[in-house]
């Protein structure tokens, strides 16, 4: 695939469309909940999935592959926000818990949680 399309919704399932043509060329259940946002990795290697209150990380790759290769626990309501920082090390992530987590890719735990005190519906990272 050249030029992919990624999108989900509240049926749980990620399709993978060939932009140019229109075809779902891939289709992904996603196992928890509905999905709320989806973020590609720098690499484009990785999709993520924000669901409730799980994160997956699915190959974008790897049809054969359906599994996700990391779930990321640490919200406890559903995740609203995603995002990678520019070397595809951190991703972070936002919630209607009210929490900000920022995740080292390396380790399927928390790296830092900050207290937002109120749901987050985006969250962005500076990239310096």
């Amino acid at each position: 695939m050249s030029v992919i399309l990624a999108t989900a919704g509240f049926d749980h399932k990620i399709r993978f469309w060939e932009a140019p043509s229109g075809i779902c060329s891939r289709t992904i259940r996603h196992p928890d909940s509905p999905v709320n946002r989806l973020e590609i990795t720098p690499d484009k290697q990785f999709l993520a999935a924000a669901g409730n209150p799980t994160i997956r990380l699915y190959e974008i790759n790897n049809a054969a592959n359906h599994n996700p290769v990391l779930t990321l626990e640490g919200h406890t309501s559903a995740v609203t926000s995603l995002g990678f920082q520019r070397d595809g090390r951190y991703l972070y992530s936002g919630s209607e818990d009210g929490t900000v987590i920022l995740w080292d890719l390396r380790s399927p735990n928390p790296s830092r949680k900050f207290d937002a005190k109120a749901a987050v519906n985006s969250v962005a990272l500076h990239p310096n």
